[in-house]
């Protein structure tokens, strides 16, 4: 009689423990990828409120800017042609003349000018913005200067509506920070009627002093007249 062949049990089975290997392996890789996944996440910085509101400011601002860019293109696109030009040459006059505000505006309507129109000389001087008191004051030491005038003389021509047509704050702010020495100015003054006019020293003094002539102080025409001959 054979003998029964007696079964293994089956954890005993080779096969068994080779899938048992893989499904452990398996899980192993999963949980390590959890772990690297939280890991991550944890890593990853948080985006704040405040960085998230700075950001959307910061959106808003170039937006605002654009915007405003755009609006000006479009304005500038929408100014006639002789606007344009009107203030092209206002500007021009105020760099390089060193004109006053009205100046200008006159010259720009000028029959014997520039013949812009007045709506035109308008926006060219409401439009540029430059430093009047600069131009006066450059204004005042080329007088000095050049026609050695006085410092009353100087300040009366500023503002006169013959003359150079700045605001009377214009021309004080020019006068207080101009530099200049003014006996000699009425030294040159005394030397030029004296060659030129042959007047003498008293003429001379009186016309230095006059409010009709040079309105130099009575102490720099003193100064002129001492200082005539030498």
């Amino acid at each position: 009689m054979a003998k029964e062949k007696v079964k293994k049990p089956f954890y005993k089975k080779w096969w068994v423990w080779v899938i048992a290997i893989i499904i452990i392996g398996a899980a192993v890789t999963g949980i390590n990828d959890e772990n690297v996944d939280s890991n991550q996440a944890e890593s990853k910085p948080a985006v704040t409120e405040s960085a998230k509101g700075t950001s959307e400011e910061k959106e808003d601002k170039e937006e605002k800017e654009e915007e405003s860019e755009n609006e000006e293109a479009k304005a500038e696109d929408d100014v006639p042609a002789e606007y344009n030009s009107a203030l092209n040459k206002a500007e021009s006059y105020a760099k390089t003349m060193s004109m006053s505000k009205t100046a200008i505006y006159d010259q720009l309507t000028a029959e014997n000018g520039e013949k812009f129109s007045a709506e035109a000389a308008e926006y060219a001087m409401d439009t540029l913005e430059f430093d009047w008191k600069a131009n006066a004051l450059k204004k005042a030491e080329s007088y000095a200067e050049t026609m050695h005038m006085s410092k009353q003389g100087i300040y009366d021509q500023l503002i006169s509506e013959y003359g150079e047509k700045f605001t009377a704050d214009e021309a004080q702010y020019a006068i207080d920070n101009l530099k200049a020495d003014f006996n000699k100015n009425a030294l040159e003054k005394a030397k030029i009627y004296q060659d030129t006019m042959d007047m003498s020293p008293d003429a001379i003094k009186d016309q230095l002093t006059s409010e009709h002539g040079e309105k130099f102080t009575q102490e720099e025409a003193d100064y002129a007249i001492e200082n005539l001959d030498k």
